[in-house]
């Protein structure tokens, strides 16, 4: 991402320690599927549901279930880690796009 300007030490009488104190959950999405409800009921373990992504497609990256920037997956010695690319735009995930 880009370069931010400073941050003042307080916005609208919050000081950054409040502001840091804040969790926020962010998630990944790596893509998106559409099954007909039928087929959803018959899942059980082992069940494999189809993607609309690639292994090379961005994923999306949400913070509080709201999209914020893209992302590539990357594998570091036995994690999976999420390096970002860019920010997200809103309207792309809303319209499913990849």
């Amino acid at each position: 991402m880009q370069d931010q300007p400073p941050v003042p030490s307080s916005v609208s009488g919050v000081s950054m320690s409040q502001v840091e104190a804040v969790n926020v959950e962010l998630s990944v999405v790596l893509g998106r599927s559409v099954l007909p409800m039928s087929q959803l009921l018959k899942m059980g373990r082992g069940a494999v549901i189809p993607l609309d992504a690639t292994e090379h497609d961005e994923v999306w990256i949400l913070a509080n279930n709201h999209p914020v920037a893209r992302g590539l997956i990357e594998i570091r010695e036995d994690r999976i880690a999420i390096t970002v690319t860019r920010p997200a735009d809103v309207y792309d995930f809303m319209a499913g796009a990849a």
